[in-house]
């Protein structure tokens, strides 16, 4: 964002704020809604389907201040925006700190290192988080069912695959990072959820 003239900033700041208002979720959401705008795959997104992509959301951002956000990431004035540069814009920084506890939570949960978290990783080493869910302890879920939404969740919303990508799981987590002031607790957390071990301090 520094890079942005102090108005475009402020118009950046305050949709990542709307943004965050909506929950942990949101980010993924409007990822989601901007993919599925991109027809030609070509990764970069107009003024048209950023507006389009906007209000679908139901944020409030009016067509003057959007057109000024728009001109401002499009550097080359070509009439498009790269989409993981306006992604990047929205998502809030992270610490270091933060950002290597999510990349260990990751590494834990892809088993086989190929960057993708699958259902059969899941069912090795986090069946027994799935045990605790209340819907399994209740008979609703069956683990697998359990392991499926907790996957989902983590997924892209509205076009789950049946894996999560490390920017997708980190993508997820920078939005729950955003709820979060405090980094121990952000921290411990991370490792409790997902059976790390403590954090060594040096």
């Amino acid at each position: 964002m520094e890079k942005l003239d102090p108005e475009a900033r402020q118009l950046a700041e305050t949709f990542q704020y709307l943004i965050l208002q909506r929950g942990c979720g949101a980010l993924k959401q409007i990822s989601c809604v901007f993919r599925k705008m991109d027809i030609d795959y070509s990764k970069k997104i107009c003024l048209e389907e950023m507006e389009q992509g906007v209000e679908s959301l139901g944020f409030c951002l009016s067509r003057p201040d959007m057109a000024k956000l728009f001109t401002a990431l499009d550097r080359d004035r070509n009439g498009q925006i790269d989409f993981k540069e306006f992604m990047d814009l929205l998502t809030p920084p992270m610490k270091d700190a933060r950002v290597k506890v999510i990349n260990e939570a990751f590494n834990k949960l892809d088993i086989n290192g190929d960057n993708e978290i699958k259902l059969d990783e899941l069912k090795v080493v986090y069946a027994a988080n799935a045990r605790r869910h209340p819907r399994f302890v209740s008979g609703e879920w069956t683990e697998e069912e359990t392991l499926r939404h907790f996957l989902d969740s983590l997924d892209t919303p509205g076009s789950p695959d049946g894996k999560v990508t490390r920017q997708e799981f980190m993508n997820y987590y920078a939005g729950v990072s955003a709820t979060v002031d405090d980094d121990c607790y952000f921290d411990m957390m991370m490792r409790s959820v997902y059976g790390l071990p403590p954090k060594q301090f040096h």
